[in-house]
């Protein structure tokens, strides 16, 4: 097992952890803000955790303890407290870490808490933990099970071969070959989720994700039939454990093309303490057979894989990358890769004289998380523009992430070495949807002249062709 799921499993011994006195200790004053206020588990903990917790934490999910009853929950009173204290940083409860003082703070899926609930955590952790009046309590959540589809039942599905992951075995990476797809006629694909399906039981053992999975991540997409276009090709977000589906915009379906094969380039196993035999099933929902796409995806992937030179035993390293974007761009989401010695990661946009700073997020080796914006913040970057990100590391013993802090290490797919990447996804825009779409956002949020909207340096700006337009209506 390598030093990543290595340090999923002590995420989930230190939860336990922080059970302990030294541990709390590190947020040992309360705050005062809701002292004011009884805080109990029924009307206040239990909303805030079906939002934003119990998706995960619940029986053959990938946390290690269920968070469903206030039996359950209560002894985990004090780790919640210093956990959601944590807020952007490594190790924070629960994964979502955006900072909240820079950048863009519309997503889709946000499960991040307020500083009013962080504040309500402590308050109900340090006054005992309350479980005030059962009548309080919401109704529990019903969850799918885990052979359903977030995505509703696919129109298309194309699984993997099997695989068998010894017990103990060092990590493997290696193609699992070509699938045909069985498609007599081009169709778009609306969205994809990749599931993984093996032979643990749902009361296994395994307690974490590198417990109830072998596939780490796969990289993977459509091949067009020989002997035609090229360009064809179709390439899919990564597969990653955990990961959501993936559902594009409504006017951004990917094609596969009729006779295409899903190439499955890479697959990253890893053992699991157990003899597992496992597959993938990738399934599609696809747009009605005549669907045409107004907006093609934009190939943006940034990174540097080339000079990484990472000294050890050294906090507040950084790394930076950049790209000249050559087509206007909707940037549609944000997915900091780094690995162990990672810390944090911010996106700036470069355009003519200003320089802004898109978004800030702290990373964690153990989540590997994608923030969407939402549709009317997603940044709308002209041509030209530069994307820049800096990477914070730290290969001090106070990451512990870091297998050995000894080590220098370079660019490698292991986590003992190091990738420097965004794998966001982006659209690309023709001059007229570029304008189209500034215009839109406009009306919607009803900017006015002293209005900035970050991450879209040109939504107050009136193109000739709109001026043209508006004229022409008035002296009709």
């Amino acid at each position: 097992m390598n030093a990543k799921h290595l340090s999923r499993l002590a995420l989930a011994a230190g939860f336990v952890g922080l059970l302990m006195p030294a541990a709390a200790g590190a947020q040992s004053s309360a705050p005062t803000g809701a002292a004011d206020a009884e805080v109990t588990f029924a009307s206040d903990i239990a909303p805030i955790l079906q939002r934003s917790c119990q998706n995960c934490h619940r029986p053959a999910s990938v946390a290690p303890m269920p968070l469903l009853t206030y039996e359950q929950v209560r002894p985990w009173a004090r780790a919640m407290k210093m956990r959601t204290g944590l807020r952007s940083e490594r190790g924070a409860m629960p994964p979502w870490f955006i900072e909240r003082d820079l950048g863009i703070q519309h997503y889709k899926n946000d499960i991040s808490l307020s500083e009013e609930e962080i504040e309500k955590i402590a308050v109900w952790a340090d006054n005992g933990a309350p479980l005030g009046d059962p009548a309080d309590l919401p109704p529990p959540l019903e969850f799918r099970a885990a052979n359903e589809w977030e995505i509703g039942e696919p129109d298309l599905i194309v699984e993997s071969p099997s695989v068998v992951v010894p017990a103990a075995a060092p990590d493997k990476w290696t193609s699992l070959g070509t699938i045909p797809i069985d498609l007599e006629e081009d169709r778009y694909v609306a969205a994809v989720e990749v599931k993984e399906f093996n032979d643990i039981p749902p009361d296994g053992t395994g307690d974490t994700v590198g417990g109830r999975y072998v596939f780490h991540h796969m990289t993977y997409g459509a091949v067009a039939p020989e002997g035609s276009d090229l360009s064809s090709s179709t390439r899919f977000p990564v597969h990653e454990v955990g990961r959501n589906a993936d559902i594009f915009p409504d006017n951004a379906g990917r094609l596969l093309r009729a006779g295409s094969s899903l190439d499955l380039e890479t697959a990253h196993l890893h053992s699991n303490g157990r003899e597992t035999r496992a597959h993938l099933k990738f399934g599609f929902k696809l747009h009605p057979k005549g669907y045409k796409p107004e907006i093609s995806h934009a190939r943006t992937l940034l990174g540097n894989g080339v000079d990484i030179d990472i000294k050890p035993d050294q906090p507040d390293q950084e790394l930076h990358a950049y790209r000249v974007l050559d087509t206007h761009t909707r940037l549609v989401s944000f997915e900091p890769h780094q690995h162990a010695p990672g810390m944090r990661m911010c996106l700036e946009a470069i355009w003519g004289h200003n320089i802004e700073t898109l978004a800030c997020v702290g990373y964690d080796h153990n989540w590997v998380k994608q923030y969407i914006f939402d549709d009317d913040y997603a940044p709308l970057l002209p041509k030209g523009t530069i994307l820049h990100i800096i990477g914070w590391l730290d290969t001090t013993a106070a990451n512990r992430n870091v297998a050995d802090p000894r080590n220098w290490s370079g660019g490698g797919r292991r986590s003992v070495a190091n990738m420097f990447i965004d794998l966001g996804e982006a659209l690309e825009l023709s001059d007229e949807q570029f304008e189209r779409e500034m215009a839109e956002r406009r009306e919607r949020l009803g900017l006015t002249p002293n209005d900035h909207v970050i991450g879209c340096p040109l939504c107050l700006v009136e193109f000739p062709s709109q001026m043209d337009t508006v004229a022409n209506e008035g002296g009709q």
